[in-house]
């Protein structure tokens, strides 16, 4: 079963200690020495495929996973009661990760939007092997798709955690990938003023919508390519 899959250096990091990952040159062509795995679920958060989990597509920088990991454990305090839902990394050493066309050195990762049902309640991304598991959804430019709709508030709190873990962390957010289009509806949330100040966004032509995820590269300093 085929699972689907689809820099600036910055010098203020924290200190490497002896588990630390290391990073060889840049999410699209790189590779990674001792990536650690994310964990398959927590409180408020899972991963988008058991399959994915078992076949090792789900390993990042160890700076990379205990950002992550903080960040999700801040929402769970500050925001009870949604559920989040990311997707593919990489694998433990890195190197060619298809179809995706960058997450070959620990840095890269991919995050499913959240969402509401019609009853506005928060619940996990539907992802299955008939949809690539999250990958081949669609929703509109207004972020909708049938009885679901994007939380842009919730969307808006992850990547605030995010930036703020990972900048305790020593891997600090790089760049995100969103569609375009949801950017205004992002910028409108209660935290999108300071994200649109603090964080890189990605405005030109990519070769994925990032419609039903959004991606993320983190920046840890890398050695050369060897």
């Amino acid at each position: 079963m085929w699972a689907v899959v689809l820099g600036a250096v910055v010098q203020f990091a924290a200190p490497a200690r002896a588990a630390d990952s290391v990073c060889h040159g840049t999410p699209s062509a790189g590779s990674l020495e001792r990536g650690m795995r994310l964990p398959s679920s927590g409180a408020n958060f899972r991963a988008y495929s058991s399959a994915g989990v078992a076949m090792g597509r789900t390993h990042a920088h160890s700076r990379v996973v205990a950002a992550i990991i903080d960040a999700y454990a801040e929402l769970d305090r500050d925001a009870p009661g949604t559920t989040y839902v990311y997707g593919e990394t990489g694998f433990a050493t890195g190197g060619s990760f298809k179809p995706h066309r960058t997450h070959r050195n620990g840095l890269s990762v991919d995050f499913m939007v959240p969402v509401l049902d019609r009853r506005g309640r928060s619940v996990p991304l539907p992802g299955h092997a008939k949809n690539r598991y999250g990958y081949d959804l669609e929703f509109d430019a207004n972020g909708r798709l049938g009885d679901l709709r994007i939380d842009f508030e919730a969307l808006a709190a992850h990547l605030h955690a995010l930036d703020r873990a990972g900048r305790r962390r020593g891997a600090p957010i790089g760049r995100v990938i969103l569609a375009p289009e949801y950017l205004p509806a992002l910028f409108a949330t209660s935290r999108g003023r300071e994200l649109r100040g603090r964080l890189r966004f990605e405005r030109g032509r990519v070769w994925w919508r990032h419609d039903e995820h959004y991606h993320v590269d983190f920046v840890v300093p890398c050695k050369p390519m060897r």
